[in-house]
């Protein structure tokens, strides 16, 4: 299954957020975000916990990471886990967590402990790692149209469907 950056609008109405942004001007104050790091540290990421079936991960990553810019507190929350999972990918491989294997940056994952934490935003670095990272994938995923396709869902929450869903009886 295919995703597309359509799908990551879908996922992205589905939060709340109005759509992707054509750019994201750094507010003044602040430090500069680097972009291209976080996408490619969470298409790294979503190549481990994504389903093997999926294609379309970066430009669907990239477009979803585009429309969480506008959001500075998360954004910063995803800054802090991405240095997590680099610092531990430097610690176990000697090298960023994007430049691993698909192999090793599951273990980079399970050493965080991020497939076995629960999810907050200000925990621990397993708990935020989960948070921003792995959770905020799948939230985008299972949120879009084609990826609740995966797990039965026709018409992910927050989605309009066809008046062929609603003709169906519960036991079609």
């Amino acid at each position: 299954m295919e995703l597309t950056r359509r799908d990551a609008v879908a996922a992205l109405s589905a939060l709340g957020v109005g759509g992707t942004l054509a750019g994201c001007v750094t507010p003044p104050g602040s430090e500069p975000v680097d972009v291209d790091r976080l996408r490619e540290t969470l298409v790294a990421a979503a190549e481990v916990v994504y389903p093997s079936r999926v294609s379309g991960i970066d430009p669907f990553v990239a477009a979803f990471l585009e429309g969480r810019l506008a959001d500075r507190v998360h954004i910063e929350g995803l800054e802090a886990a991405v240095a997590e999972l680099d610092e531990n990918a430097r610690v176990w491989f000697d090298d960023e967590f994007a430049a691993l294997s698909v192999a090793d940056r599951e273990q980079v994952l399970r050493n965080v402990g991020a497939d076995e934490a629960d999810e907050d935003p200000s925990g621990t670095a397993s708990e935020r790692v989960r948070y921003y990272v792995v959770n905020d994938l799948l939230l985008a995923l299972y949120a879009s149209p084609t990826g609740g396709e995966l797990v039965g869902l026709e018409n992910p929450q927050g989605h309009a469907g066809g008046t062929g869903s609603y003709q169906r009886g519960p036991n079609a």
